[in-house]
């Protein structure tokens, strides 16, 4: 029998078309577009032959938005209308901006959706928006030099990124107009530029410090596949801060006062970052400073200087790769391969902790900067269907535990964190009350064990469940996290298969740290929050034997009770709901064993009246089975 090939409407059927694809690492500082040519992956450059766009937009009132080199150059005459290191900004929220670094030289207003908007003189735009723009020029770079529209993108996102942060970069994507086929984490990018998956064996350490982030991957390779068994970082930690640092220095030295304006404030950092590229191969270099009232501050900067004023930065760098190490059960001596990736990872002072600590020579052979959109590009390259007979599988994991809120405002986990995605994991729930016909779910990411102290992702309803008694309903909730790390959750009645789900699109609004603080909190807590669990465990139950025993009591109290039973039951009620209130788990757990011991005989009856009722007008034979 002939096989037909099937296509899809519009696209070429011929086997041997090449479909263009491109890898995109949208960069803090510089982002890059590459694609597979003749069998190579490489980054693709602009007309001026320059490979590295920077990640910079400038707005106007009266011109279209200008993006890269010539942004940047504008950035300290123009900073409010300059945009740059937007990908800091991707994902959060208004009060979380203020944290980011020490100053921001842009005026944000609140936008509708929770996401800030940063106001320019060409209207109020969003990170994503911005975002966009760059993503555009890149765009239109690869289908220029390519010749062709492209079929698809993988965009890398650093593996700390949350869901979040990466909703926000898919919706970016789209904005500009492409096809994102995948997002995937940019230290497993780098593991595949270096051709690790061609029959590698053993672990791989990604550092990965870029302008902006910094990520850390234990990846175990066996045979082609890659298995993350652990990531860890910093979403606020990069070469940025470096600069920042160098600027807040360069303030003391040329006494430079702290409410210095937008403009002084950019040129500091641009003379900041300037420095610190030319002490990545001089040991000193000299630095001017143009002042505001038209003077200026000269002196030299060594790379001692430079290595004290930067050493605890780097050093904080370190304490992600023992936790990575940690959760992945190896010790850095286990570690076969170190790959480098990140502009910032130049920096002489770097290079030589990291050696350091894993006591390896970092993997260097390709440009620390370009590295990760290679890797991109071919994976790219497969996904587009350019090479069906290879595959290569990246198993990435979940940073933070995902999971729901349950009575008494505990976190049940439902997919633990470092989980390989793509997975699926479901949990049965069930009612509190008699009669329940809707219950609302509250989606939480966290390591901790009370809602509170967890990030709440989405809330959704599950309405028309069937009425039944408290605990009877089973309710099948269902959590999917794609191969992006992007969230679905699903809820559904068993008896009757009534559903509801939801795409998480969370709520912006993730702090700097707020995934590192979330982990150590999760350590520095565990016997408060274990403690915390068991108080509020015992107030459910409280709840649970209150409601009922008040509900029994309506009903048949005064029939089956006499004076004396019933006030030692509503003493012991009256004690249970004192105990409640307090924060002594094992006081109420006594209590609740005493309104089971004092009503013992009452439940006792009820039962045999039950069952009496039951029997009315029946023979014994009539309930033996047929």
């Amino acid at each position: 029998m002939a096989l037909l090939q099937i296509s899809e409407p519009g696209q070429s059927t011929a086997p041997h078309e090449h479909r263009l694809a491109a890898g995109i690492d949208l960069g803090t500082t510089n982002s890059l577009v590459a694609s597979v040519r003749s069998g190579v992956a490489e980054t693709l450059p602009d007309n001026n032959d320059g490979h590295l766009l920077a990640s910079v937009v400038r707005y106007s009132a009266d011109a279209e938005p200008v993006v890269g080199q010539a942004a940047l150059e504008t950035a300290t005459e123009d900073p409010l209308n300059t945009i740059a290191s937007v990908k800091r900004l991707m994902g959060r929220g208004v009060d979380d901006v203020k944290h980011i670094g020490t100053r921001l030289p842009y005026e944000f207003v609140p936008g509708s959706s929770g996401m800030p908007l940063l106001h320019t003189a060409g209207g109020d735009v969003s990170p994503v928006e911005v975002s966009a723009e760059i993503l555009r020029v890149l765009k239109v770079r690869a289908e220029e030099t390519l010749g062709g529209e492209l079929q698809g993108v993988v965009i890398t996102v650093p593996a700390y990124f949350d869901d979040a942060q990466r909703q926000a970069t898919r919706d970016a994507g789209r904005l500009a107009g492409l096809n994102v086929l995948r997002l995937l984490n940019e230290p497993t990018a780098a593991a595949v530029a270096y051709g690790l998956d061609q029959g590698a064996e053993g672990h791989v350490a990604i550092y990965d410090l870029g302008g902006g982030t910094f990520d850390i991957s234990i990846l175990k390779l066996n045979k082609g596949v890659f298995e993350v068994l652990s990531t860890a970082g910093d979403s606020a930690l990069g070469g940025d801060d470096i600069d920042r640092l160098l600027a807040n220095w360069l303030m003391q030295q040329a006494v430079i006062a702290e409410d210095a304006g937008h403009v002084q404030m950019r040129h500091l950092l641009q003379v900041s970052r300037t420095a610190k590229e030319a002490l990545s191969i001089s040991d000193s270099t000299d630095i001017r400073v143009d002042l505001q009232d038209g003077s200026g501050w000269t002196g030299t900067l060594t790379r001692e200087q430079f290595n004290e004023l930067t050493g605890t930065l780097v050093e904080k760098t370190l304490i992600p790769c023992r936790r990575a190490l940690r959760d992945a059960g190896l010790r850095a001596s286990d570690i076969g391969s170190v790959v480098m990736v990140g502009g910032s990872t130049r920096v002489p002072l770097v290079r030589e902790r990291v050696t350091e600590f894993f006591a390896t020579e970092p993997m260097q052979d390709i440009d620390p900067e370009r590295v990760v959109a290679v890797g991109a590009a071919i994976q790219a390259d497969i996904l587009v269907g350019n090479k069906p007979d290879e595959e290569v599988l990246l198993l990435d994991v979940i940073p933070l535990s995902l999971g729901i809120e349950t009575m008494g405002g505990l976190a049940e986990k439902i997919i633990p964190r470092n989980t390989t995605i793509p997975t699926a994991r479901a949990q049965e729930f069930t009612t509190f009350k008699d009669g329940q016909t809707a219950m609302s779910l509250h989606v939480v990411q966290g390591e901790r064990d009370l809602v509170d102290d967890c990030r709440s992702l989405a809330k959704f309803e599950l309405h028309d469940i069937p009425p039944m008694v408290a605990g009877a309903a089973r309710i099948k909730v269902t959590f999917q996290v794609d191969a992006d790390g992007l969230l679905s959750v699903t809820a559904e009645e068993q008896t009757q298969s009534v559903k509801s789900s939801i795409e998480v699109k969370p709520s912006y609004g993730l702090s700097d740290n707020e995934i590192e603080t979330m982990l150590r909190d999760s350590m520095e807590h565990a016997g408060d929050d274990r403690d915390n669990r068991r108080l509020r465990e015992e107030q459910v139950a409280a709840d649970r034997v209150l409601e009922s025993l008040h509900a029994a009591l309506v009903a048949d109290g005064d029939r089956l009770l006499d004076d004396t039973e019933r006030r030692a039951i509503d003493a012991a009620a009256a004690r249970l709901e004192e105990k409640r209130k307090g924060d002594d788990y094992r006081a109420i757990k006594q209590a609740i064993e005493a309104v089971e011991n004092a009503s013992s005989s009452y439940v006792e009856r009820r039962m045999n009246a039950s069952i009496r009722e039951a029997m009315a007008g029946h023979r014994v034979d009539d309930f033996k089975s047929s």
